[in-house]
């Protein structure tokens, strides 16, 4: 019903940018709060960031403060997640998500895209 599809991972050095979009269909985007998440190689899946329905809210993880940026465009379905001073600890599959909650959570999310590694080499 719901359909997320990541873009725009690779291979970036230590102190480079990428920027992930995800393409939603299925649910009315606009209404929904959307989500980042990663998960490394041996460890869980951690929240990344999240942003309203509007886009007038954000929140971020304490490790990617000040460094990443998620913002939307609901005329075009899409969610973006800039990255900026990238780290080798940043390294990861990142998931697109989406929630029914209408406020910002960091859990909770009911629909997963199927993720786009992120690798930074040092």
């Amino acid at each position: 019903q719901v359909q997320l599809v990541e873009s725009g991972g690779g291979l970036v050095q230590a102190g480079g940018s990428l920027r992930l979009s995800c393409a939603a269909s299925g649910r009315t985007f606009s209404r929904y709060v959307m989500g980042w998440f990663r998960q490394a190689p041996g460890k869980e899946r951690e929240f990344v960031a999240a942003i309203s329905w509007s886009g007038g809210g954000t929140y971020y993880a304490d490790s990617v403060k000040d460094r990443f940026t998620i913002s939307r465009d609901n005329a075009k379905n899409l969610v973006y997640l800039q990255m900026n001073s990238l780290k080798p600890e940043d390294t990861a599959v990142y998931y697109c998500a989406t929630t029914q909650s209408r406020v910002i959570v960091v859990a909770g999310y009911d629909y997963w895209g199927q993720g786009t590694q992120v690798t930074v080499s040092s």
